[in-house]
């Protein structure tokens, strides 16, 4: 009798509670900004050739340990399909050309270089790396950006009801094409889970207005958050730091 009593004030002041708990974690969170890079890096880079995604598994049974070809890291992939591949070369390429940071050229290009690289050689003697200088020296860029994407799994269900959520994994690089150096590289790797599931993930509850998302989406917030952190913005024109000059003498930044 007296448990019933008792049990549900109790039970009211935690329904109350659960809000607040809620707001404090999503305040607690980190907020995301821009890694810092040396002011140097962020002149030299002006002109990047964009070779896109890759599959880091095309064939094969199941989940297996692969290793990235260019940083030697090794990570857990599945077969990920030609057509995710393409998808997320696109959705890259579209952002970057949002950001105008760098002059770009396009996986279509660097796509056809790479096949007449690889068409002259023969004995297979060129390591990827390699490849990916001679792409970069071609077209006399500052860096070479390429992705390898491990998995790619589509969301089974609908916006509120998945019997499986989307999952994606894959990474972003950037390569020096004079000398072989990687100048800076991330790794994504998320499965949507429910907010009561992992309470520290509110950020993508809310950017996901508390749905299920699609292997698109889901990559397309992992795209965002490593275009954040890219390294930095090419120098300004002469023309514009007059400009500067005039309008804002003795600013510093």
């Amino acid at each position: 009798m007296f448990k019933g009593i008792i049990g549900k004030p109790k039970l009211r002041w935690l329904r109350l509670l659960i809000p607040f708990c809620l707001l404090f974690l999503w305040s607690c969170q980190k907020e995301i900004k821009p890694a810092a890079y040396p002011s140097r890096l962020n002149q030299e880079i002006q002109k990047v050739v964009v070779v896109g995604f890759r599959a880091a598994m095309t064939k094969g049974p199941g989940p297996d340990l692969v290793q990235n070809p260019i940083t030697g890291t090794s990570f857990l992939a599945e077969p990920v399909n030609e057509d995710a591949v393409k998808e997320m070369s696109q959705m890259l390429t579209d952002k970057l050309m949002e950001r105008k940071e760098w002059k770009l050229v396009p996986p279509g290009q660097a796509r056809g270089v790479l096949a007449s690289l690889i068409d002259r050689d023969r004995k297979m003697e060129t390591t990827p790396m390699e490849m990916l200088q001679s792409v970069g020296k071609t077209f006399e860029a500052d860096a070479v950006l390429i992705g390898y994407l491990y998995r790619w799994q589509k969301r089974v269900g609908t916006d509120y009801a998945a019997e499986r959520p989307a999952s994606v994994s894959f990474d972003l690089i950037l390569v020096r094409p004079s000398n072989g150096a990687i100048l800076w590289r991330r790794h994504f790797d998320k499965t949507q889970q429910s907010l009561f599931a992992d309470l520290f993930d509110f950020d993508t509850y809310v950017k996901s207005s508390g749905k299920w998302l699609t292997a698109e989406k889901l990559a397309d917030l992992g795209l965002e958050k490593l275009i954040l952190e890219m390294p930095g913005t090419p120098k300004p024109q002469k023309e514009e730091k007059k400009e500067n000059s005039a309008d804002h003498t003795g600013d510093r930044y």
